[in-house]
């Protein structure tokens, strides 16, 4: 049987994630709050591959820190808004190194059971990032726009 948590307490795991953990680079206190059946958003299964995802990004942006703008916490899911800002010293996921301080920000939705995350899944200012890489245009505005 499942031992239900109170929102509250699964709200401090999801900031110590952020805060102690990926601000840190401090991997192994993620065992104990990824469940081996863990599920990501690129359907990547347990703290390892958690790991895995986010070791590019802190590669990418050495210096990366999340801040923790809201948490939301309901029944086993915890909802967090946050925002990121690192510089963009090395390769990511293909593209060369900016040297710009660059930042982000999402939306993230946590699933717990057992005190310990099984799911995840997130929705990422991707056109923002682009956009700061210099992939896309920073002025989309400018585009050319149909005739009436």
């Amino acid at each position: 049987m499942s031992v239900t948590q109170a929102p509250d307490q699964n709200k401090g795991i999801i900031r110590k994630l952020y805060e102690q953990i990926l601000n840190t680079g401090r991997w192994e206190l993620l065992d104990p709050i990824i469940a081996e059946d863990f599920i990501g958003v690129n359907n990547q299964k347990g703290p390892t591959a958690f790991a895995a995802t986010v070791k590019g990004l802190r590669q990418g942006f050495p210096d990366i820190q999340w801040t923790v703008e809201d948490l939301v916490a309901e029944g086993d899911k915890v909802v967090v808004r946050w925002s990121w800002l690192g510089t963009h010293e090395n390769t990511f996921m293909g593209f060369q190194p900016t040297h710009k301080s660059l930042n982000n920000h999402a939306i993230a939705i946590y699933q717990f059971r057992d005190n310990q995350i099984i799911h995840a899944w997130l929705e990422s200012d991707r056109l923002g990032f682009l956009q700061q890489v210099g992939v896309i245009p920073q002025d989309l505005g400018s585009l050319p726009q149909a005739q009436k």
